[in-house]
């Protein structure tokens, strides 16, 4: 079952947020208009059983919450780890439903002092999870406080200052931490260890991103032809955030420019108008293959020359348009930097130079 707009996607909360799992709209980033807002809340599934796609990841988890829903007991502490937009906040959501627990929110940038921290974890109340974005960007006194909390139950508030200052352990109800991260590889070890179940997510393959979308479409009211379904799912770069936003944007074009069905006529036009290409790359993407190609040649090209060539900067390269390259086969990484493969020259519709002998390196 289809995963919402925005699955997964970085919540922008303030600190200790206490949602409660009926009331998912609240999620959304500040800043969302309402209809994104009402969108994102209506798509987004409520239980493992409507969640599409992670088949593993699903079995494994339903296991520790039945397990722990027989014991009456808190679950272990679980990690989700993976890119962005594979449902990590929602999963987070399903866990506290699944309990049937409210959810905190909070992020680890949100958190830049041990006393942050603090104050949320002496505010749970028993069973409640507690949700920590990004974890890996928590600071690091708040992680060592976390490491404590999360297996013993308590929190050592300081009081006084100086040598006269000293430690009062406070107890905490049996809770559970659901911790997700872009980049688990950050994590420290004495964390990553706390946890007691991890999972990672992986992308999607087409089928269950037309699977994704068909219910998506349902919930928004809009007639989707299959062809359309496939077409959509096939530029989604295997994320379903992407797929349902490419749907939304189908609609648009449906409603304003066509007759209101997202048929395959319909889908090829918006995409066209939104620049995203028959193997999913925008704007960005094209930028960054088309002067590695056409500017310096295929490279090698250093990330910051190539960075400044397409006017973005080196951090939105690398973390937004590189990966997806990678992971496609339309550039390398080589020692002397950024490398157009043949495939990129192919999908420019330029001929490939002649192939040179390079060693490859992650």
């Amino acid at each position: 079952m289809p995963v919402a707009d925005d699955v997964g996607t970085e919540v922008g909360t303030e600190m200790g947020t206490d949602v409660g799992h009926p009331d998912i709209g609240s999620l959304v980033r500040p800043g969302a208009d309402e209809a994104e807002r009402a969108a994102e809340a209506a798509l987004r599934p409520r239980t493992l059983r409507e969640f599409v796609g992670q088949r593993v990841v699903r079995d494994q988890l339903s296991l520790v919450l039945d397990a722990a829903r027989r014991r009456g007991r808190a679950p272990d502490h679980v990690l989700l780890a993976g890119p962005p937009g594979l449902g990590k906040t929602t999963l987070a959501m399903i866990v506290a439903a699944e309990l049937g627990a409210s959810l905190r929110v909070t992020s680890g940038p949100a958190i830049q002092h041990a006393g942050d921290l603090a104050a949320v974890l002496s505010s749970l109340d028993e069973g409640e999870v507690l949700f920590i974005d990004e974890i890996h960007r928590l600071a690091r006194a708040a992680e060592e406080l976390l490491y404590v909390a999360m297996e013993d139950f308590r929190v050592d508030v300081v009081v006084g200052k100086g040598a006269g200052a000293s430690a009062i352990p406070l107890a905490l109800p049996p809770f559970t931490v659901v911790g997700a991260t872009t980049r688990s590889g950050l994590l420290p070890a004495p964390l990553r260890d706390r946890f007691g179940f991890t999972a990672h997510l992986d992308f999607y393959d087409p089928a269950e991103l037309v699977r994704v979308l068909v219910r998506s479409a349902g919930l928004l009211g809009v007639r989707l032809a299959d062809e359309a379904a496939q077409e959509i799912a096939g530029r989604s770069r295997g994320t379903p955030r992407i797929a349902n936003r490419l749907l939304r944007r189908v609609r648009d074009w449906a409603e304003v420019r066509g007759d209101g069905s997202c048929s395959l006529t319909a889908a090829r036009a918006a995409l066209e108008v939104y620049e995203v290409d028959v193997r999913g790359l925008d704007r960005l993407d094209r930028a960054v293959l088309d002067a590695l190609c056409r500017r310096f040649g295929g490279g090698p090209v250093g990330l910051t020359t190539l960075a400044v060539t397409v006017g973005e900067e080196p951090e939105t390269v690398e973390t937004v348009a590189e990966p997806f390259l990678v992971r496609e086969g339309f550039v390398a990484r080589t020692p002397r930097g950024r490398v157009a493969t043949t495939e990129a020259w192919r999908h420019l519709g330029l001929a490939p130079p002649e192939p040179v002998g390079t060693t490859l390196f992650d």
